[in-house]
C-alpha cells in the first residue's frame, strides 16, 4: 500500500486532504504524515487518521515517515528545494502548479527525475477532464478543420482579503526569491495550461513557444498582475491568446475558445461544459481522472501515462518565465476603477473590462492592439534561438 504524505497541509492543502481521505479509507493508500509550518487545521471532511505523523519540517518527515508519494502544496517559490529533497528520499511527487518558476529550475527538476528514476505529476487537475479529452479528440479528428486560433477568457473577482491571505500573496519576490503570484501564474494558470493542451493536439506534439507577448495591469498596490492579456506564438501551430482578470464586472468562469476553418468550439473548463461544431448547445461532459489516482496507477504500471507529467508543463514554465521578466504591471485607477464593499471584502473592478477581454479573445489580440486608451505596449520575449525542451525518459507525455 503506497505511503502518502502531504507537505503544505493547510490552505489549499486541505483540498488534497479531502482527496486522500476516501482513498485512505478504501485501503488504496495510507496517509502517513502531514507537514505544515503552522498547526494543522481541522478539516471535517478529512479527519487526520490515527497514527498519522505531524511535522513542521518536510526533511524531518521524510526521515521519519519514509513516504512513497509526497503531495507538495506549498508556496511556488518553495517547490524546487522541497521537490529535490523528496526525490532524493526516493519518493514520487504530486507537485502543485506552477511546478517551478523558470526554465532553469524546470531543467534542474527534470534532471533530478531522470537521475532518481522517480515520477512527477503536476497539479493541473483540469487536464484530467473528460470534456478536455473530447475537445482534443475532436481537434485531432479534424472536426474543426485546421485550427487557426486558441484563446481563453476569464473574469473573476478577488477582494482585499485575498491579497492578505499569505506573506507571498500579490508579491513578485519574497526574501530574494521570485514568487510570481498573479492572475496568469496562479488562479488562472489552468486556463493557460488548457490552451496549451489544445495546441498540443492541434500541432500533434508539444508546444514550443517562439514568441511570448504579455501586457500586465493591476488595480491595487500589488507587485503582480490582476488583469492581463498574453499571446503565445509557437514554432508550429496556432497562436494562443489569454485575456483574464481578477477585477471583472461579470463572472466568466473560464472559457477555452478554439477556432478552426470548419467551426468553433468552446470549453468552460471549470464546469466541463463543452460546445462542439454541430451541437445545439453546450453540454456537460462529466468525468475527471484524479491526478493522485493516476500517479498511483502509473507507479503500479509505468505503461499508464501520467496526465500531467513535468515534461508536459515545459511550455507553461516558459510562459511563466516571460511573465517573470516583464516590467511591473501598470497601475490602473481614477474613473476606470470602481470599488464596492468595505474592509477586507472590498472588491475593485475595471470599467468595461469584460467587453474588452471578450474582444481580445475573439480577435486574437492584445489590449494594446484594440485601441484601448489605457493599454500599454506588450513585453516581448523571443525564444526562437533556444533549445527545444525534451521530455525525460521517465515521463512520457500523456
Amino acid at each position: 500500500m503506497p505511503r502518502v504524505a502531504i507537505v503544505g497541509a493547510n490552505g489549499h492543502g486541505r483540498w488534497h486532504r479531502r482527496v486522500v481521505a476516501p482513498l485512505h479509507a478504501a485501503g488504496r493508500l495510507r496517509l502517513v504524515a502531514l507537514v505544515d509550518v503552522r498547526p494543522i487545521e481541522d478539516e471535517p471532511a478529512a479527519p487526520v487518521p490515527d497514527g498519522t505523523l505531524v511535522h513542521a519540517d518536510h526533511r524531518e518527515m521524510l526521515r521519519a515517515a519514509r513516504p512513497d508519494v509526497v503531495v507538495v502544496c506549498t508556496p511556488p517559490h518553495t517547490h524546487l528545494p522541497i521537490a529535490l529533497d523528496v526525490l532524493a528520499a526516493g519518493a514520487d511527487l504530486l507537485l502543485e502548479k506552477p511546478p517551478v518558476l523558470s526554465t532553469a529550475e524546470h531543467r534542474e527538476l527534470a534532471d533530478a527525475l531522470a537521475t532518481t528514476g522517480r515520477a512527477c505529476q503536476v497539479g493541473f487537475q483540469a487536464l484530467g477532464s473528460a470534456a478536455l479529452t473530447e475537445l482534443t479528440d475532436a481537434v485531432r479528428a479534424g472536426r474543426l478543420g485546421a485550427v487557426t486560433g486558441i484563446a481563453t477568457v476569464a473574469s473573476w473577482q478577488r477582494s482585499d482579503a485575498y491579497y492578505a491571505r499569505a506573506p507571498w500573496a500579490g508579491r513578485r519576490t519574497l526574501h530574494g526569491r521570485p514568487v510570481l503570484d498573479g492572475a496568469l501564474a496562479n488562479p488562472l494558470a489552468h486556463a493557460v495550461m488548457q490552451c496549451l493542451a489544445v495546441a498540443e493536439a492541434a500541432g500533434d506534439g508539444p508546444v514550443v513557444p517562439a514568441r511570448i507577448e504579455v501586457e500586465r495591469y493591476r488595480v491595487r498596490p500589488i507587485e503582480v498582475d490582476d488583469t492581463a492579456t498574453l499571446r503565445v506564438s509557437s514554432r508550429s501551430g496556432p497562436p494562443i491568446v489569454a485575456a483574464v482578470t481578477l477585477a471583472g464586472e461579470d463572472f466568466v468562469a473560464g472559457e477555452v475558445i478554439v477556432t478552426g476553418t470548419a467551426g468553433r468550439a468552446v470549453l468552460e473548463y471549470p464546469t466541463d461544459q463543452l460546445l462542439l461544431p454541430g451541437d445545439a448547445g453546450a453540454r456537460e461532459v462529466p468525468g475527471r481522472r484524479g491526478l493522485l489516482e493516476n500517479l498511483l496507477a502509473h507507479r503500479a504500471d509505468p505503461a499508464v501515462p501520467l496526465i500531467a507529467p513535468l515534461a508536459r508543463t515545459a511550455p507553461f514554465t516558459a510562459v511563466l518565465e516571460a511573465v517573470t521578466t516583464a516590467p511591473e504591471p501598470t497601475l490602473l485607477g481614477g474613473d476606470l476603477v470602481t470599488a464596492t464593499g468595505d474592509g477586507p471584502q472590498r472588491v475593485l473592478t475595471v470599467r468595461g473590462i469584460n467587453r474588452l477581454l471578450r474582444r481580445a479573445a475573439d480577435e486574437g489580440a492584445l489590449l494594446s492592439e484594440l485601441a484601448v486608451p489605457w493599454a500599454v505596449a506588450p513585453h516581448r520575449t523571443d525564444l526562437m534561438g533556444q533549445e527545444e525542451p525534451q521530455p525525460t525518459a521517465t515521463e512520457p507525455p500523456a
